[in-house]
């Protein structure tokens, strides 16, 4: 906590005092400056899905399927929320009791939440609400790698069980106290919870599913690259609410967070674009805005423990490694992720929770490796940057293991494809009676 945030807080409870009201517990620890960042950071993270990332993904399908990925996006902000209110928020941030290593619990319906509850310096109403925002966006992320092919009731059930089996624990394991939080692990906005979880996912699904009708023989470019820029151009601004607001507090750390979020997402433009102008003669419009997110992907998890330099190096890194994955997977493995989530949030994050560990020294401005709260004692570099492989080895296996089991029941029980002759006609028209365009 600063020294301004203490002022703050103190001067706010002798004010109380004097006026002779019976201080609550809350109005005594809530910071007003740390509370208005977060909830503006709120609003800029749920902005990134609607209507940024539903933008993107539905400028980058084709006409007689961009209504199918709006509505995936905005259909999947519902449920989740639910999920989360329901059960989600206490398998993440719960106490599991003689289980709490490995996973949360309690808080059922949010059952004995009150004003008078306080995380760190915020209420927690408001820091459960930021943390919804990250439970929506993760798995509308994966949409990309089925997109296009999926049954619309099979995308929602398997959501809501992923989020549960998947997307819980691990979000537990890093930010509720599990065994990689009190190791000194470093994720400070979802390398691992969010990007390396929906990456992982993503290709599992798509290898599962198959490809889509024509792929690779057939042309699928994307239908409206205008879309797709707004999109992206959304997902950057928002991008400072994910990560500066991953700080929890309006303080020197966010400011960090901030800058080196914009310098990665800025740097991996460049990167990618230059390989594209490079490769294939022409700089696209595709090439910049898919440098940006691989960017920011890999700076969010290294977003907290870097400084400038160290930000720099990763948004030019991710920019170069993610182009030349995305040629690999779809040209070589001829994998059909569709947008391409897996080589670039999948990809973006493993090498971000490296760097977490590798680039915060304090040389290059880092804050330095973390602490193991087992031991006590600060960890060495190779020991941090151990721990980040350890973090994202387990990611990897814990998320593909179950996703793969999860999407064989549901081919087994509801199907996971729609039929060639819907593939054929487009799922807006299939799924949904509806289409995006009537020119």
């Amino acid at each position: 906590m600063t020294e301004g945030n203490a002022v703050k807080r103190t001067t706010a409870f002798a004010w109380v005092v004097a006026a002779g009201v019976a201080p609550a517990v809350a109005f005594a620890e809530v910071d007003s400056g740390d509370t208005a960042w977060l909830l503006t950071s709120t609003v800029l993270v749920l902005f990134m899905t609607l209507p940024g990332l539903a933008l993107f993904y539905g400028g980058l399908v084709r006409s007689k399927n961009v209504l199918s990925v709006l509505m995936q996006c905005f259909a999947l902000a519902c449920l989740m929320t639910l999920v989360w209110v329901a059960i989600g928020y206490g398998l993440s941030f719960g106490n599991g009791g003689s289980f709490n290593r490995f996973i949360g619990g309690g808080n059922l319906l949010l059952s004995g939440l009150s004003l008078a509850q306080v995380h760190n310096t915020v209420p927690e109403t408001v820091f459960l609400m930021f943390q919804m925002t990250f439970a929506i966006i993760t798995p509308a992320l994966i949409i990309g790698g089925f997109a296009e092919r999926m049954k619309f009731a099979t995308v929602l059930v398997f959501s809501v069980i992923w989020l549960l089996l998947v997307y819980a624990p691990v979000c537990h394991w890093v930010w509720g106290g599990g065994w990689l939080a009190e190791r000194g692990f470093y994720d400070f906005a979802g390398g691992t919870v969010v990007h390396i979880n929906a990456g992982v996912a993503s290709i599992v699904a798509a290898k599962m599913i198959g490809r889509r009708r024509g792929f690779p023989a057939t042309a699928m470019p994307p239908h409206n690259l205008t879309l797709t820029m707004a999109g992206a151009s959304m997902l950057w601004v928002g991008w400072f609410g994910f990560n500066a607001g991953s700080a929890v507090a309006a303080d020197a750390n966010a400011g960090m967070a901030m800058l080196v979020t914009h310098i990665a997402a800025a740097s991996g433009s460049m990167a990618w674009m230059s390989m594209e102008w490079v490769k294939h003669g022409k700089p696209s419009v595709l090439g910049i805005v898919t440098g940006m997110v691989a960017g920011l992907g890999a700076i969010t998890p290294a977003s907290g423990y870097v400084g400038p330099m160290g930000a720099l190096l990763i948004g030019v890194t991710a920019g170069i490694v993610c182009y030349f994955a995305t040629q690999f997977i779809k040209r070589s493995l001829r994998i059909d992720d569709a947008l391409d989530v897996f080589p670039v949030h999948g990809v973006g994050g493993m090498m971000g929770t490296l760097f977490a560990g590798l680039l915060a020294v304090p040389m290059l401005g880092g804050v330095g490796m973390g602490r193991n709260s087992i031991t006590g004692v600060q960890n060495s570099l190779g020991e941090q940057v151990l721990l980040q492989f350890t973090g994202v080895v387990a990611t990897v296996a814990w998320c593909g293991v179950l996703t793969w089991i999860l999407l064989r029941i549901l081919d087994a029980t509801m199907g996971l494809r729609v039929s060639p002759e819907q593939e054929t006609q487009g799922l807006d028209l299939a799924e949904h009676d509806e289409r995006g365009y009537i020119l």
